[in-house]
């Protein structure tokens, strides 16, 4: 889909709305609301979890009532630009790290920016405020803060006589080769390289190790060289040798944790959530044996490397009740329900892992987060990611499933591309 074409169809959708849910916001709330909120059904907070939140808040506000929708991923984005085109739209959105710079651009979000207070200024992540940003203003609060973990096995390492986890990208396949020699794992690594927005977080995870860049000063396309290049290398290079599940071609992050959860692999890459999941007797074989790192670095060019997996929660520019919706912002992202539901997405405050209910039983973790949020890579910034981002699924693929090399299906993206950024 060209630029043009998409900014016309989303324009065109929520342009009917727009204007009468901005002009509103600021207003007083009114009785019995209801409110439409549109969440994820995947990782981090569960249905379960989000309703529950959602009945804390409407027992301190009984004048509004949430009607909850879930849908996966891949849905989320779509859903929220094309419902509103009905008139009847969502109020509160849960929306992607990768997405206000077009959300902005097509008047999806409404700008919250003088709704922040000093404290959630003062008190939030730094780093948690880019997941909401685009040019200086902001469209919504943080709300999972996350980024991608290596977890690896501690009985399996312990069995191969490998004292510690790598902390380089390279030393991950030396120790890899160790333990399918040793045949202690079949294929040692898993990811999530199915063509879809997973596998892009796992190149970005590598592309921040090797040094590259998605884009040039000027906004065009820079992965087709240097550290672009080199991290679609090493996705292939570690297929070939046999050291990563074939099936990581075909695998979401849901996958990956069954695989890891079920002792079969000794190392996968994953968000925040598969710590404690892994170490869950209902959901895993290998309770007490989960070790978790920063994702590692590439030696004289990074110590570490993460990728910018962060969501928000933002009001809709069709909302008929922006100042009820903002309040349930406010409430979801606050420091006492973040640092209840802790165990399962760490939260955005930062003297919330000063607090024991935070760190307690994740020690490791929290310990693992203390490098990783301060190195969190960012997926290009331009309202045409999704366009992007289709492209760059399409030539990883390529070049996994050995239908291109790395360099010639890089290429044939950036050309790709290059006209509509």
């Amino acid at each position: 889909m060209s630029k043009s074409y998409r900014s016309r169809l989303v324009q065109a959708i929520v342009g009917g709305g727009i204007l009468a849910g901005a002009q509103s916001f600021g207003f007083g709330a009114l009785a019995d609301t209801t409110l439409n909120a549109l969440f994820m059904a995947q990782a981090a907070y569960s249905e379960d979890n989000v309703r529950a939140m959602t009945a804390d808040f409407e027992a301190a506000n009984p004048g509004v009532k949430i009607n909850l929708e879930f849908v996966p991923y891949e849905g989320l984005h779509d859903k929220t630009t094309l419902a509103q085109g009905a008139g009847s739209g969502y109020d509160v959105v849960l929306f992607d790290v990768i997405w206000p710079a077009e959300f902005a651009e097509n008047k999806v979000l409404v700008d919250v920016t003088d709704k922040i207070t000093t404290e959630m200024k003062d008190g939030v992540l730094p780093g948690a405020w880019t997941t909401v940003e685009y040019q200086g203003k902001r469209y919504g609060m943080p709300w999972i803060l996350d980024t991608k973990y290596l977890f690896y096995n501690t009985d399996i390492l312990e069995k191969a006589g490998i004292a510690a986890p790598p902390k380089t990208w390279a030393e991950l396949l030396e120790q890899a080769k160790v333990i399918k020699d040793k045949k202690l794992a079949e294929y040692p690594i898993v990811w999530s390289w199915a063509q879809a927005e997973a596998a892009i977080c796992d190149y970005t995870t590598l592309v921040a190790a090797f040094g590259g860049s998605f884009l040039d000063a000027d906004g065009k396309p820079a992965f087709q060289s240097g550290g672009g290049v080199d991290a679609l290398k090493y996705m292939t290079d570690s297929l070939e040798q046999g050291l990563t599940n074939p099936n990581s071609k075909e695998y979401l992050e849901e996958d990956v944790r069954r695989v890891f959860s079920s002792g079969e692999a000794a190392f996968a890459l994953n968000w925040t959530y598969m710590f404690n999941m892994a170490n869950d007797p209902k959901e895993s074989k290998i309770v007490g044996k989960v070790g978790v790192v920063p994702a590692p670095g590439v030696e004289g060019k990074s110590k570490a490397s993460a990728v910018n997996g962060s969501m928000g929660l933002g009001v809709t520019s069709t909302s008929q009740h922006p100042d009820d919706a903002w309040k349930y912002i406010v409430f979801m992202t606050s420091k006492a329900e973040q640092e209840k539901f802790a165990k399962l997405s760490l939260p955005i405050w930062a003297d919330s892992y000063s607090q024991p209910a935070v760190t307690a039983g994740q020690e490791a973790l929290v310990a693992a987060a203390e490098t990783s949020l301060g190195v969190m890579f960012p997926r290009p910034t331009t309202p045409t990611y999704q366009q992007l981002s289709t492209q760059l699924q399409q030539a990883v693929h390529a070049a996994l499933l050995k239908q291109s090399t790395p360099e010639d299906a890089l290429k044939a993206a950036a050309d790709s591309a290059g006209g509509g950024l």
